[in-house]
């Protein structure tokens, strides 16, 4: 009788590229569940995490062994397999003898292409805990990764260095190795508030014991709608509405576990630059979040998105604002040296340059 566990596939790494982030979880998520369809491994739903320092799925309600197949396998024609006197020949007695059965047990099967010996036989499924370590490799080979790095002195590759493999089939540690490393059933915390090691006795606790015991959020799109949440609600305290690029909030998602809105101030005099330029720089160079008025106009202040929960988050916003100011000043350098000089006087210069038109 097929039992069903949940199956927890965890892979730890050095910090992942955040911009590829969410791509790489959805990518595995994908491959796998293909890659247990192929295997006729059933299951209910599967539910993927990522953070900075990890990939991770849980396949929830996955049968323990392949479903069992009918194997047909086609041997000689019957012309080929008896001779005139009704007698096996040699190719009967040779695909009999590769099949593990006698001539008698083989069948005899008549189509309109022609007639042939065949042997059926029903195919007992492998079990899942044999299957799944390199189900999850060819998933993983699969990912869309423009280039893999290797580390240390290991053959192995992958988009960063890999430090620990947790796999856990309901209760069960799955065994085996991957990226040179032994799979085990421990998980890590945040790196700074919880970096030991945390024990996942049972597949479907995950998500639960890295929130109460790792202080890190897993689920990729918590943390979005915690950092959305957090984000609206400081621009609102500051009388402003926040400045919403999608592309900017799920990288700032995938640069944290632990996300903890903070919101810090900048000098009005840099106002006199236009709103563009001063955008451009919070969102592009330092992923912060700027807030507008109701009417648009941008407000001297911006918010950004800690990693940790500071015992003093002054000192957070201190850092940042302190950061900010020199952006901005290079920002207003760069902006008055372009006016200094007014687009006319560029006319000139394009007597030297040749235009091809098709």
């Amino acid at each position: 009788m097929v039992e069903y566990r949940d199956l927890l596939v965890e892979i730890g790494t050095e910090e992942l590229p955040p911009t590829a982030l969410l791509k790489l979880s959805t990518a595995f998520e994908r491959e796998l569940r293909a890659r247990l369809e192929e295997q006729r491994l059933s299951f209910e739903k599967s539910e993927s995490f990522a953070t900075p320092r990890r990939l991770a799925l849980l396949v929830y309600g996955l049968a323990t062994r392949q479903t069992d197949q009918k194997v047909l396998r086609k041997g000689p024609s019957l012309k080929a397999a008896f001779d005139e006197n009704g007698e096996p020949t040699s190719a009967a007695s040779g695909f009999a003898r590769s099949c593990g059965v006698t001539i008698a047990e083989l069948e005899k099967e008549i189509t309109p292409k022609g007639a042939w010996l065949v042997f059926r036989q029903m195919q007992q499924g492998f079990s899942t805990s044999d299957l799944i370590v390199d189900i999850v490799e060819k998933a993983l080979e699969a990912l869309p990764i423009p280039k893999r790095m290797r580390w240390a002195d290991r053959e192995e590759e992958f988009v960063r260095p890999v430090h620990w493999v947790t796999m856990v089939f309901g209760t069960e540690t799955i065994k085996g190795r991957l990226f040179g490393i032994d799979i085990d059933r421990w998980t890590r915390g945040h790196r700074f508030h919880r970096p030991a090691g945390i024990k996942v006795s049972v597949a479907s606790e995950y998500p639960e014991l890295l929130r109460t015991k790792g202080m890190v959020e897993p689920s990729f799109r918590l943390r979005r709608e915690s950092i959305l949440t957090q984000a609206q609600e400081l621009a609102e305290k500051a009388g402003g509405q926040l400045v919403l690029d999608d592309a900017l909030l799920d990288e700032v998602t995938a640069l944290c576990e632990l996300p903890y809105a903070i919101i810090g101030a900048f000098d009005e005099r840099f106002l006199e630059v236009p709103s563009a330029v001063l955008k451009e720089t919070m969102q592009k160079h330092q992923k912060y979040f700027p807030v507008t008025s109701s009417e648009g106009a941008l407000l001297p202040c911006f918010i950004t998105i800690s990693n940790i929960q500071s015992l003093d988050p002054s000192e957070v916003r201190a850092g940042n604002e302190r950061v900010i100011r020199p952006r901005f000043a290079d920002a207003a350098f760069f902006w008055t040296q372009d006016l200094e000089k007014p687009l006319e006087k560029f006319s000139p210069r394009l007597s030297k340059v040749i235009f091809k038109t098709s």
